[in-house]
């Protein structure tokens, strides 16, 4: 059996595996065992009671986190006119259209987010193989073909997370740093699983949300009682 590490044994300590913590008590656990020397990111994990492969079990969706990601995120714009000079007032850091293919199909991708307008989308749709197996496609279904590139600038910008089910029906997103507030983590994960059970399916059959973890990106996972995050909040 390989050895552990002992930081990571450490990080271990005090947490049973086997129980299923209240929310704040898992998000406190996972933030007092995030040590590394850098901020890490606070990741939460649905396990979804679906399977992708059937398009009436996909879940997929965008979600507003309150409080913000804790990342700075490049967004580019495929825009042309009046809508790239908006979203350029709006704080994109590329804005384009046949030059900036050129330069993605050259290589350079050089953004975290990608918007476009419903006009320039059969231009992007050249670049399917390259943005699509990086999650960087524009989809109108999360907001980001759209002809209001400034709300989609700010959204993304100012902590919009996307979010799709993966093969195992699995969703997760980064919801803050470890350097947030307990509270500050609670609500953009409370609006975070909202946008989840938003986004059901319609062929979404028994129990939609299974199982809840918490982890960093160094530390160990937390499993959460799902009605402690799911539960409807006075």
């Amino acid at each position: 059996m390989p050895k552990i590490a002992k930081r990571i044994a450490k990080t271990r300590e005090g947490i049973d595996r086997v129980k299923l913590y209240g929310l704040e008590e898992a998000v406190k656990l996972v933030q007092d065992r995030a040590t590394a020397k850098f901020d890490e990111t606070i990741e939460v994990a649905f396990n979804l009671g679906v399977d992708p492969r059937h398009a009436d079990q996909m879940v997929r969706g965008v979600c507003n986190l309150p409080n913000g990601t804790g990342k700075v995120l490049r967004v580019a714009v495929f825009a042309k006119g009046a809508k790239a000079d908006e979203a350029k007032a709006a704080g994109a850091d590329i804005v384009g259209a046949e030059e900036l293919v050129q330069e993605i199909q050259g290589g350079k991708i050089d953004f975290d987010r990608c918007i476009a307008t419903p006009d320039l989308m059969p231009l992007v749709g050249r670049l399917g193989k390259v943005l699509g197996p990086r999650g960087l496609m524009p989809n109108p279904k999360v907001g980001t073909v759209t002809m209001d590139v400034a709300k989609a600038v700010k959204d993304a910008k100012g902590g919009a997370v996307e979010f799709r089910a993966e093969k195992a029906g699995i969703v997760h997103a980064g919801v803050g740093k470890k350097s947030f507030t307990t509270e500050a983590l609670i609500e953009n994960i409370r609006a975070f699983a909202d946008s989840v059970i938003k986004a059901k399916p319609t062929g979404a059959k028994g129990t939609y949300v299974q199982r809840v973890s918490v982890s960093s990106t160094m530390g160990p996972g937390v499993k959460i009682d799902p009605s402690s995050v799911t539960a409807p909040q006075a």
